[in-house]
């Protein structure tokens, strides 16, 4: 069983040695920081630690894309995949959606990240199976879930 948290200072280095990142642990604070805020050029979003047996294994996040649809952005560190992490954890963060009263979610997925397609559509989301460019010139399909 899972759980989400926001991130703490105390998260810090853990967060950077599962994330690899090459940052600071000051940097890293001061991004959890700006999470803390809860906001994102104007609109909700909100960053979770995927936490199991205590343990930080991933991360999620909620942004606002309009007033009743949001996305849900998960990450399950390496070490931790393929074990129903990601869903659990989508499930969570689409309930505190669903609470918040959104309505749907939108996702961008890469056409080739076969991981997140599955995911997706053992969750039930939807696609019409065409393909665009995001904003960054990448193709990605649309998947949908009413909340």
């Amino acid at each position: 069983m899972i759980s989400l948290r926001n991130f703490t200072n105390d998260d810090a280095e853990v967060f950077q040695q599962k994330q690899r990142m090459n940052v600071s642990l000051d940097e890293i604070k001061a991004m959890f920081v700006k999470w803390g805020e809860k906001a994102y050029a104007g609109k909700y979003f909100e960053m979770f630690a995927v936490v199991k047996d205590g343990e930080i294994v991933g991360s999620i996040s909620l942004y606002q894309l309009s007033k009743s649809v949001v996305s849900c952005g998960p990450e399950v560190f390496e070490a931790y995949r393929k074990q129903g992490i990601g869903s659990e954890a989508m499930l969570l963060a689409m309930d505190i959606a669903k609470n918040m009263g959104y309505k749907l979610v939108s996702q961008q997925i890469g056409r080739n990240n076969a991981a997140s397609i599955a995911l997706h559509n053992k969750l039930g989301f939807e696609t019409d199976e065409y393909i665009y460019r995001n904003k960054k010139g990448n193709e990605v399909l649309i998947y949908v879930k009413p909340l």
